[in-house]
């Protein structure tokens, strides 16, 4: 479809650009959660081994992780909506090949092009703001992009069940069809057209590949081998060398350089790290130490997602009154707090003792998400809007793939109590990289 060509709407409610980035930021979540689900069925519906079947989760990751910045960048070249559009376009089509997936290996391939689809819509949803909303409503946006990614992430494994027990697994890939079509005709119909955008002549593919190779190789060092790590330091090293020649770089490094950027990336991927610990280590402590049945598990670990998405647009809008520093050091304040009880209070309370303190990490992450992303996009440029937000993103699920890695890890060694007493001293890092001078005069 030549989107080019169309009568663009004349008004733009800002309650129509909301739902529109809203539903497009939920759907990338939820293709990942409600697909975890699916894994058990999926290895007994092809004959595969549980570590064959992973990679339908893996092969997702790993596209939206090591595309995310290039597709956020060339959203800044030819165009945010368009992309975003195309973005919408590819991840249904893939959807639709998920469920028509004859062979597991031809499903996986499928879920990797459902996953570029999904890059564009994580980098880009977030770049949009700023050219479809007024700045003074930017922290109620991204409050309710955590909201909607909270609830993809509660909503994913429950959907993803029912439609499991009453279709077969093929339905929990088809019911992104319907959604993915309300996604691109609310987009459609709600975002501001472009203006101004060139072509994608000076897009940087060499620096675009070097670093998706060594983003790829830092997550399956992370997931698989840890040998891959010397890969990944290489292809690092070969996307900065690119970058430092290149006439039109994929980033320019010197924003790296910024140490208000720095400190939001950092923050963004320690914090990633800490939630991942309450993914990871939550269901092994409640059904192991506390000997609780699958129901009761799944039903206490749906709590903090479902905190957080309660809190999500109640954060953006405290950002937008009180100021991104000062939300950003009250999150992760109410974070450290909750990760100390859980490492401090003793087993004998029972589950209350993990639920309690995780009611206090969640909304204390939605106000964190919100502040941190409101401002780093505040003042960004148009032109870069797409690659920073790609950054972002990017630092996210650097941080949950590191996290997941290194959490059970310590788990595994000490315990509930050595992770989340790892996580508070990575909350505590955090809260010091609030203090950069550059940081603090970055108020709403």
């Amino acid at each position: 479809m030549n989107t080019t060509t169309l009568a663009q709407p004349a008004a733009k409610p800002l309650a129509g650009v909301l739902a529109s980035l809203g539903l497009a930021a939920l759907l990338p979540s939820l293709a990942i959660s409600s697909a975890n689900v699916a894994l058990p069925t999926l290895a007994t519906a092809f004959g595969a081994s549980f570590a064959q079947t992973q990679w339908v989760v893996l092969a997702y990751l790993l596209a939206t992780t090591t595309l995310i910045v290039g597709a956020g960048r060339l959203g800044d070249l030819i165009g945010k909506r368009r992309l975003l559009l195309a973005g919408i376009v590819l991840f249904t089509i893939a959807s639709g090949l998920c469920a028509l997936a004859p062979t597991l290996p031809l499903l996986i391939a499928a879920r990797a092009l459902q996953g570029v689809g999904a890059a564009a819509m994580m980098a880009l949803t977030m770049a949009m703001v700023g050219a479809a909303l007024p700045k003074a409503h930017t922290g109620r946006a991204m409050g309710l992009f955590g909201t909607m990614s909270a609830v993809g992430t509660a909503l994913g494994p429950s959907l993803g069940g029912v439609l499991i027990g009453m279709l077969g697994w093929q339905a929990v890939f088809a019911v992104n069809l319907p959604l993915g079509l309300a996604a691109f005709v609310m987009a459609w119909r709600c975002l501001p057209a472009d203006r101004g955008q060139g072509g994608a002549a000076g897009f940087d593919l060499p620096g675009t590949l070097w670093l998706a190779l060594a983003l790829a190789a830092y997550a399956l060092a992370m997931t698989q081998h840890i040998g891959l790590l010397a890969a990944a330091a290489m292809g690092l090293l070969l996307f900065l060398r690119t970058e430092a020649r290149a006439a039109s770089p994929l980033m320019r490094l010197d924003r790296l350089r910024d140490p208000a950027l720095s400190a939001a990336l950092a923050m963004n991927a320690l914090v990633s790290a800490v939630m991942m610990a309450t993914l990871v280590v939550g269901p092994f402590h409640l059904s192991g130490a506390l000997g609780l049945g699958a129901a009761a598990v799944g039903a206490l670990m749906s709590i903090g997602p479902m905190v957080s998405a309660v809190s999500g647009v109640p954060a953006g809008r405290l950002v937008d009154r009180f100021g991104s520093r000062r939300m950003t050091q009250l999150g992760l304040a109410v974070m450290a707090l909750g990760c100390a009880l859980i490492a401090l209070l003793p087993a004998s309370l029972g589950a209350i003792a993990y639920v309690g303190p995780l009611a206090l990490v969640t909304p204390g992450y939605a106000l964190f998400q919100a502040a941190n992303n409101t401002g780093v996009m505040a003042d960004v440029a148009a032109e870069q809007r797409g690659v920073v937000a790609g950054l972002l993103t990017l630092s996210r699920n650097l941080g949950l793939i590191t996290g997941a890695s290194a959490v059970a890890a310590a788990f595994a060694r000490g315990g509930l109590g050595l992770s989340f007493a790892i996580a508070t001293g990575l909350l505590a890092i955090a809260v010091g990289l609030t203090r950069p001078r550059e940081l603090q005069s970055r108020e709403m």
